[in-house]
């Protein structure tokens, strides 16, 4: 059965005092993980306050709300982002201007959530790189889903790699 998502999700700007629920989003986000397999994905206090902060700081950091409830978050930023300079085992689709989607959460009974998101990156660029660990199949299978396209693996500061995909939209 197909779930309709939900069309009244909206999309605001996280702001600084919005970190405790951010990080309640990441706890959230790392049960479901660690739910379905996926043990090593945001592992050792990954993703950081200061990191969080960061996102917030530059204005790249969002909450999905239901009505007045977050139930998730992420981060968009425009490229050229440094770890996907090089790509293995496959090809970017293009190489025009592209913004990234990062650290992507949910509420566990949360729906629509990505599709929100989605929808809201697709106002700002028609051009959407993003990337995934290899265990992520949950986000594997949402991206293949939204008309994303895997292109190929690159590689994270710390050596680990991610699978990448890319989603053009009027190209």
């Amino acid at each position: 059965m197909t779930l309709t998502p939900k069309t009244h999700l909206s999309i605001r700007m996280a702001t600084q005092t919005d970190l405790p629920i951010i990080k309640q989003l990441i706890k959230s986000a790392k049960q479901i993980m660690r739910d379905n397999g996926n043990t090593k994905q945001w592992a050792d206090g990954y993703p950081t306050d200061d990191i969080i902060l960061s996102d917030i700081n530059t204005k790249t950091c969002f909450l999905v709300m239901d009505s007045n409830s977050p139930v998730g978050s992420f981060t968009l930023k425009s490229g050229p982002d440094p770890t996907y300079a090089r790509i293995y085992d496959g090809a970017w689709k293009n190489s025009l201007p592209y913004y990234v989607i990062h650290r992507i959460t949910s509420k566990p009974n949360a729906h629509g959530v990505f599709s929100a998101l989605l929808r809201y990156s697709l106002s700002v660029c028609s051009n959407l790189r993003i990337d995934t660990y290899r265990d992520n199949t949950i986000m594997q299978h949402l991206l293949l889903q939204h008309g994303f396209e895997y292109c190929g693996i690159i590689y994270i500061a710390n050596g680990d790699d991610r699978w990448a995909y890319q989603l053009t939209v009027n190209e």
